[in-house]
């Protein structure tokens, strides 16, 4: 049985640092790409980022690109989620997501295989 099971989150000042995890069970990450999507208060799922499988490297939306870092520890079968210079609009739900192809990032979440139970992240101002 595969399962998704994130960590971490909370309330945080605009400008802090905040580290999701997600603990994978079920499968491998040379199987499947494993990554992040997000979802604020009355909006759609977007996508954050995401590590292709193989260790083929990482994707972020522009969104992020900069102050976000996706990682591994292939070891645990944990991917993680470094926030740094977190803004009030980066307020959302976050979701660890599995995707064998990788394409639920470009192509929408509706691809993706297996969610997680979701880790809220609030930022103040």
């Amino acid at each position: 049985e595969v399962q998704l099971v994130e960590s971490g989150g909370g309330l945080v000042q605009a400008g802090g640092s905040v580290r999701l995890s997600c603990a994978a069970s079920g499968f491998t990450f040379d199987e499947y790409a494993v990554g992040w999507f997000r979802q604020a208060s009355g909006k759609e799922r977007e996508g954050v980022g995401y590590i292709r499988k193989d260790g083929g490297g990482t994707y972020y939306e522009d969104s992020v690109k900069g102050r976000f870092t996706i990682s591994s520890d292939k070891a645990k079968n944990t991917v993680y989620l470094q926030m740094n210079s977190l803004k009030p609009e980066d307020t959302a739900v976050y979701y660890c997501a599995a995707d064998v192809t990788g394409s639920s990032w470009h192509l929408g979440h509706r691809f993706v295989d297996y969610w997680g139970q979701g880790t809220q992240v609030t930022v103040s101002s």
